[in-house]
């Protein structure tokens, strides 16, 4: 029986490694932090978000960064540094910002969506997930602008295959009740039947007893990756920390530290970190939260109410790889919060988050082999990680078996 190493313990690494258990390979999981999920999968924003998936860049986006640039409460933060591969990555993206490549990019992702979907509900039960506080209450996507709103209304109003509900002002509060006591006047908004949000982290921890408890599971390794050991072209081993590993094939599903691991196999990804933000709200009996999942689509502000508590997460900071909360950014989170949901939650008590999601130029992830025999990839979700895992895990496990993918691999490969 093969054995496929995964380097990264988030959820796309759990994911993966379960993914490879269920097609018949022996799996082992290297993580170089003490413990699993620690990275963007620790308190994201909870939503799987299946036909929300409109990729960053798009036409509007230059413009609307450099407005954002000069406003203190801006969903975007911008800071320059001496590195190549940030100005390289910057310029990619604004290759990317154009009408006719977002629409292709969101199509490849609405493919990914629906086929992760599929994956995530047979994942769930047959991995017998429970407690990862799994609600499927559907999606509202709320606009402020007129303009903005009537551009998206439209289109969906002249799509006859769209399932997107295009609601007023009026009908955005009959679908969630806790607007009405927001002082935002809005345009409308978008609302999706069957969009879910679910607990990423303890589905994470879940998963990895899960994957414990397999016959065919050989183990969690605690070690830093540090590049791969190649002979006649192929990948034999994995050099760590604590010596080198040896493997039939390996999977990088390491968030940004795919980039450098990867580098050692000559190949190279054009992922950079988009730094998000999130708190985490205890509701109590005296609260308003919303019931459904919430994206203020012009503050680019996620909320989901997760078991007894309101998950928001937000911002796209290209900061380099800096962890560290922003107290002026984590205040910006808060006046947008209290503005929109005065009184959702505790926000007194509220835990807070920062964190880095590895994103191409593009926003569709890298999916498959590479030019090294035994080296494939599963990197670059950025903001979707937790809604494509479970899409992307089967495909690169079907792809090592030797199968077809399930879904077009256009735009989504190395």
């Amino acid at each position: 029986m093969q054995h496929v190493m995964v380097i990264g313990g988030g959820v796309v690494g759990l994911t993966t490694a379960w993914s490879l258990l269920e097609a018949g390979f022996e799996v082992s999981l290297v993580e170089r932090e003490a413990e699993l999920a620690q990275g963007a999968s620790r308190a994201n924003g909870g939503q799987l978000s299946y036909r929300y998936v409109s990729p960053l860049a798009d036409s509007g986006v230059p413009l609307k960064a450099l407005r954002w640039l000069f406003e203190p409460d801006s969903p975007l933060h911008f800071r320059p540094q001496w590195s190549l591969h940030q100005w390289m990555w910057l310029a990619s993206f604004l290759s990317n910002c154009r009408g006719s490549v977002n629409r292709r990019t969101t199509q490849r992702l609405l493919a990914l969506g629906a086929f992760s979907q599929t994956c995530f509900s047979d994942l769930y039960a047959h991995a017998n997930l429970d407690g990862v506080s799994l609600r499927t209450p559907g999606k509202l996507v709320i606009y402020r602008t007129a303009g903005e709103f009537a551009d998206v209304a439209t289109r969906l109003r002249n799509d006859p295959k769209t399932i997107e509900r295009v609601l007023s002002y009026q009908e955005c509060l009959s679908v969630e009740p806790a607007l009405a006591r927001s002082p935002v006047q809005l345009a409308g908004g978008i609302f999706t039947v069957g969009e879910a949000v679910a607990d990423c982290y303890a589905l994470s921890l879940q998963l990895a007893e899960r994957l414990r408890a397999h016959s065919h599971f050989k183990g969690f390794v605690h070690a830093q990756g540090q590049g791969f050991v190649i002979t006649d072209g192929k990948a034999v081993a994995l050099r760590t920390d604590q010596g080198d590993l040896s493997a039939t094939a390996f999977v990088i599903a390491a968030g940004l530290q795919s980039r450098a691991l990867a580098l050692t196999a000559g190949v190279r990804l054009p992922i950079y970190p988009l730094k998000g933000y999130s708190l985490t709200a205890p509701i109590g009996p005296e609260h308003k939260p919303p019931v459904v999942s919430v994206t203020d689509i012009e503050k680019k502000v996620l909320y989901a109410q997760i078991g007894g508590e309101l998950r928001v997460a937000a911002m796209a900071d290209l900061v380099g790889e800096d962890t560290r909360i922003d107290p002026a950014r984590m205040a910006s989170l808060y006046r947008s919060v209290k503005a929109t949901f005065p009184d959702a939650a505790g926000y007194e008590a509220s835990k807070e988050w920062a964190g880095l999601r590895p994103a191409t130029p593009s926003g569709a992830p890298i999916l498959g082999a590479t030019p090294v025999a035994g080296v494939w990839l599963n990197v670059g979700h950025g903001a979707l990680g937790f809604t494509m895992s479970f899409g992307a895990a089967r495909i690169v496990a079907d792809l090592i078996a030797g199968r077809e993918s399930p879904i077009s691999m256009d735009g989504l490969s190395h």
